[in-house]
Parts: C-alpha cells; structure tokens; sequence
C-alpha cells in the first residue's frame, strides 16, 4: 500500500535496524519494491519530512506524495474548524458542489449535500467554538484518489464521531467527494499523551540518533489494549527519527506496518495543538533523542505541568526519556523530582569514551540528584519501577509496559 510505504520511509533511519546488511535490504526491498533503481538499500536516509537518497547525491523523492498530503490536511482543516466553529461557508468549501454525504440521525439514515449539512451549524454562533474537537488519524492515497479518517470529539467527549473521507485531486487540489460517520459513546477515560523528539542526530554531529520505537510500541499496546486513545506530541511536530527497531519481535512488527500507528509517528501534534484538558497522563519516551529538544522545551514543560497540576493527571518517563522531567517545576517553583523517588538510565551504564556521550546537554542521573529527587536503578537488563504519588519512570525499555500498567492503575482508582 503506497500510503505505508510513504510513512515507513519518513521515519526509519536504516542503521536503527537490528538486522545485518542483507536482511536491511531485504525489508527495504519489500517496503520500497525491488524494482526501484534509484534506491541504493543501504544508504538511504531520512531528513524531515522528506526522503533522499545518497545514490542520487541529494535528490528529493517522494515530492508529490508529501506535498498531495499536505494539500488533503489543509481541505480536511476547512472541515473540522468549520464544524467547530460554525463557519458554514468554510465546511462547504471542503467538499465539491455534488459530494454525497451519507449519515444516520434521528430519522435513520439519509443522503446528504454540502449545504444540507453545513446547515446544521447555522444556529451556532459563527466563530465561537462549540466543543467539537476533531482529529486526523490517517490519510491514504493512490495516484489521484484519497481516504481520511478523522475524529470528532463532542462536548464533554460523552461521544466521538468517526468520519471517513473519499476525497478526489482535480485541477491540483483535493475536494471532498463523499463522506459517511459512526457515532460511539466514548467512555470517560482521559487519552494519554507521549512527548518524543524531533532530534535527528546526537547534537551537532552526523551520529544518527532517534526514539526508542520499542518503547513506544511496549508502552502504546498496554494503552491500547486498555481502551486508552494515544497521541504524540514532539517540539516542532510532523515526523519523527525511530530507533531500535527489531523486527523479530512480532508486537513491533505488527506495528511498524500498522498504517494508523506509523500515521500517528508521522504527524506528532505540535505543542500549540494540545488540548491538555483531554489528557489524564503524559509519558516521556526514550531513545537517544529524548536528550535532544524536549527537556528545554518550555511549550512542553506546560504541557506537563498542566496535566499533573490542573488535570491531577500522571506524569511519567522510561529510560533516556526522564531528561524530559529534570526541568519540570510545580507552581510553587519547586522542581517535580525534589523529594521524590525517580528512576531512569543511569549515569553509570553510560560510556564516557563513545562520542555520542559528549554530545549531551547534561546527565540524567547527576540532574535529578542536583534538584533533590532519589535516583534508584537496578543491574543493567532488568527493570525498575518508580512510583511516587502521580509520578511514575521507568529504567530501561524493559520498564515501558509496566510503567504503562502502573498509570492505568492509578488513573482507574480515581
């Protein structure tokens, strides 16, 4: 599927692979196709959002299906904001004049034009929101057709709403042809909110670097599987690095070629798009990246604190990823790990002769300590657990389902 290709390309930097050589180009054959010339399987690479390629000495690919995608998000925006804020003008300007709109209500089911349903705002106020709060979780397209789904939250999220999307590329933009929805009482259950990096590469250097995505994978199963939504959040949002990706595992493999999931690490919200009311915890994830962007972040640092303080939510962090709460500060001014347990990736287990180690801002270990927080961790391959009223870290990627379970716990007493 063309859309998966795309979303594993944007993310995975090759050498995060476990595997040998021949077993990288292999999947990357599979992924990309074994007829593709200009693709040299072992040193392609990843910068942004774009792919290029070292065989073609910079050249962009993949172009047309970044910008088609950005084209889409923008008309599916023109949706949701106008049906959050009762712009009707703007949700008709979503889809083409004869889109098909075809919904079930109160008179059971019935097609619907553009104008039909745009008329169900009219008596909202234009401008003013009206407690709607949509989502993009994925969009998939080949050649010049698309699909989208997209979540629509209703006020106090006693309800949320799945829209699909048919959308169609004429005279180089993308129109809504036709639409359908299901509506499903949502449970009260708060989403949870993983903070990764942007970071590419260790510091300044050309050390390749990224997120732990067995980390991810371990925390988001148990989240999951519990009935909790997970969203991503990173600095500048968009795609993220990925490391440490072992496809021998069959939990990781089944979701590295998820299309929702890999969609989700593809688009990470930007600070400025979280609505941290909707979240009853926040986990910092690992990796090396997690040194890199996030713990100065200050749009970030509100993010947590706002869910910890003002949503008695859970803050949390695994292995590299509690860098992401050394700076944190209650509103007292004092620091968040002062007078608490903490665990994390220790100092001790680091090697101060690798140059990736003299890439880091500060250590994790020392820090935590310097602000008054009890550092505890255990021998290097087994896990720790720290929990400390509605704080919960973690040592090492071993530590990820069960600080994952230890938030559920806690979430679910209240």
């Amino acid at each position: 599927m063309k859309s998966l290709y795309l979303i594993v390309a944007s993310l995975i930097f090759v050498s995060g692979f476990s595997q040998n050589k021949k077993e990288r180009q292999e999947l990357l054959a599979s992924i990309y196709g074994k007829n593709k010339k200009v693709i040299n399987y072992d040193k392609s690479f990843v910068s942004d959002d774009k792919l290029y390629y070292e065989s073609l000495g910079g050249h962009k690919a993949l172009n047309e299906d970044i910008s088609n995608e950005l084209i889409i998000k923008k008309t599916l925006q023109k949706y949701m904001n106008g049906s959050s804020y009762n712009k009707q003008e703007l949700i008709k300007s979503a889809f083409t004049n004869n889109a098909t709109l075809y919904l079930t209500g109160k008179n059971g089911f019935k097609v619907y034009t553009p104008e039909e349903y745009a008329g169900f705002f009219k008596n909202g106020k234009k401008g003013q929101f009206n407690g709607r709060l949509a989502k993009i979780l994925s969009i998939e397209i080949v050649k010049d057709i698309a699909t989208a789904k997209v979540e629509i939250a209703g006020p106090n999220r006693k309800w949320v709403y799945i829209d699909l999307f048919l959308l169609k590329k004429t005279n180089n933009d993308w129109k809504i042809i036709s639409k359908t929805a299901t509506r499903v009482d949502n449970p009260k259950k708060k989403d949870i909110l993983f903070v990764v990096s942007n970071a590419h590469f260790y510091g300044k250097t050309k050390l390749p670097t990224g997120n732990s995505f067995s980390e991810i994978v371990n925390a988001y199963d148990v989240f999951k599987k519990a009935g909790y939504t997970v969203d991503f959040v990173s600095p500048k949002g968009g795609a993220i690095s990925l490391a440490y990706i072992n496809t021998s595992d069959k939990e990781i493999k089944g979701y590295l070629y998820d299309v929702s999931f890999m969609n989700k690490l593809k688009n990470t919200l930007k600070p400025s798009e979280v609505v941290t009311s909707n979240y009853g915890a926040i986990q910092f994830i690992g990796g090396g990246a997690a040194m890199f962007g996030v713990p100065e972040n200050k749009e970030i640092q509100n993010i947590a604190m706002s869910i910890y303080e003002k949503q008695n939510g859970v803050i949390s962090s695994v292995c590299h990823g509690t860098a992401g709460i050394v700076n944190l500060k209650i509103s007292k001014g004092k620091y968040l790990v002062d007078g608490k347990r903490v665990s994390g990736y220790p100092d001790d287990y680091e090697n101060p002769n690798k140059p990736y180690f003299k890439t880091f801002p500060f250590l994790i270990k020392k820090t935590i300590e310097e602000r008054g927080g009890d550092f505890n961790f255990t021998e290097r391959g087994k896990f720790i657990v720290e929990t400390d009223g509605r704080l919960v870290t973690g040592q090492n990627y071993q530590s990820s389902k069960p600080v994952s379970l230890k938030i559920i716990e806690i979430l679910e007493k209240k």
